[in-house]
């Protein structure tokens, strides 16, 4: 099995950056080559054509006035005035031949650059070729070329050990992040990184790498708290469950002695059963695998359901519950029946738990700007200031509120079921003058409205006249 060595971030970018460089200073000296060798050229180009031009108006000139015999010396006294690396040669259609110099194949192994023109003078067609030597050209290429490979390579290898020292002091910091990180664990998750004052990404990892840690720190300080408030309330069901059981077994006993004893463990396991199901309720919703499928629902007709599921237990207490509901058919929004049922039980459950006996509770549902939203308001003993922030933790519960069977789980179900839904859940309360809460939904579409309204219409042609 083959196993790949990883390269760490700094190699890696000095890798790249010496690629790119090179890649640079290649393309560079590659364009500066041919831009200067085009630039020569071009110089040589026009020097020819002047020399041309000019020979071929002393030409011209020269036929004119001297015999045919002495144009030859005339040209030579000429051409002595040409660069030494040009050559010259002039033919004429009537068989005149020129050349300067006299033998020039003397520089056959050089490079030149010709230039060919054909020209009449005294009704005899001339043909001038006048070639330059590239040598001189050739060896400043030749300069450049040889500065060019011996200078790039170096600057490439000073720019990699440039580029090594850079990342090594910009990552730097990174690796002391590394190293810190390193020794934090879950028995120190308060430790903080030291934050660099520099103002770079580095400075805003640290800030955000600290604040991951403190979130960390914070939730696993809540399930730590869960989990002890969860040991701590199934412990006491569990205990009157064992207590129960082990008084009933140390004798005989009747058997109504018996039935009361079962009936003791019997509600404290419905209890425990109430618990454990609220206890996996909030966390299926805590990993967002709760299964909520959803429907048009009224949401009047679901609370009026509540309230006279409640009426008995108010009625005890002598306690009112009043619906506050204008606009009736307007309030319909998609949710699940029976995750909406348990939010608003546990509202109206609460609220005739701490009203006052002879007060009453008061559910309203209003629909304004495509919400809807339901209050349910208590005239009881409200909650504290101090307790008002806490009060959507789970197992939270005021030190007035020990004394009831609740677990302190009820606000949480709520919440997680508002918040499942898409929907905000607040509260406003005054100590002794009784809380408020609402509950604010997005209202259905009308496509979906008009599907509730199709399926109470077929419900009522199902159950006759």
């Amino acid at each position: 099995m083959k196993i790949r060595k990883e390269r760490s971030l700094r190699f890696r970018l000095t890798v790249w950056y010496a690629l790119i460089l090179a890649a640079a200073l290649g393309l560079f000296s590659g364009l500066l080559w041919f831009s200067m060798r085009q630039r020569l050229l071009n110089e040589v180009d026009a020097n020819l054509a002047d020399r041309a031009a000019r020979f071929q108006s002393y030409v011209i000139t020269e036929t004119a006035e001297v015999p045919a015999a002495q144009l030859k010396d005339e040209l030579e006294e000429f051409c002595q005035a040409l660069p030494p690396s040009d050559d010259l040669e002039l033919l004429g259609d009537n068989g005149f031949q020129f050349r300067h110099p006299q033998r020039m194949d003397a520089r056959s192994g050089d490079t030149t650059r010709t230039l060919v023109q054909r020209f009449a003078a005294r009704g005899i067609n001339f043909t001038l070729q006048i070639r330059s030597s590239l040598q001189a050209i050739d060896h400043t290429l030749r300069l450049l070329e040889f500065l060019l490979l011996s200078l790039a390579p170096l600057a490439v290898a000073i720019a990699c050990f440039g580029g090594a020292w850079l990342s090594r002091r910009a990552l730097g910091p990174i690796d002391e992040i590394t190293t810190a990180a390193r020794t934090v664990g879950i028995d120190n998750l308060s430790l903080r990184l030291r934050v660099p004052q520099t103002g770079d990404e580095v400075q805003r990892l640290t800030e955000v790498w600290n604040l991951m840690l403190g979130r960390l720190e914070e939730a696993v300080k809540t399930l730590s708290q869960f989990a002890a408030d969860a040991s701590h309330e199934l412990r006491t069901p569990l205990s009157v469950i064992r207590t129960s059981a082990e008084v009933a077994l140390r004798r005989a006993r009747s058997p109504e002695s018996y039935r009361d004893s079962l009936h003791e463990i019997a509600s404290e396991a419905a209890r425990m059963t109430r618990l454990v199901e609220d206890l996996m309720l909030i966390a299926r919703s805590d990993a967002q695998t709760v299964e909520m499928p959803r429907e048009p629902l009224e949401l009047v007709g679901l609370i009026e359901d509540v309230a006279a599921e409640l009426r008995s237990i108010a009625g005890v207490k002598r306690i009112g519950i009043r619906i506050i509901a204008p606009d009736r058919a307007a309030a319909v929004i998609s949710g699940n029946r029976a995750a909406l049922r348990r939010l608003f039980l546990v509202l109206l459950d609460n609220a005739i738990k701490y009203s006052h006996e002879g007060s009453e509770v008061i559910a309203a549902i209003s629909t304004m700007d495509r919400l809807a939203t339901v209050t349910v308001k208590d005239f009881g003993i409200g909650i504290r200031p101090e307790d008002r922030p806490h009060i959507f933790k789970r197992f939270y519960q005021a030190d007035r509120a020990r004394t009831d069977a609740g677990f302190g789980l009820g606000l949480s179900l709520a919440e997680s079921i508002a918040g499942a839904h898409g929907a905000s859940i607040e509260v406003s309360s005054a100590e002794g003058s009784g809380s408020t809460f609402r509950v604010v939904f997005q209202l259905a579409d009308i496509a979906d409205t008009a599907l509730a309204e199709s399926r109470q219409e077929q419900v009522s042609d199902r159950r006759g006249p």
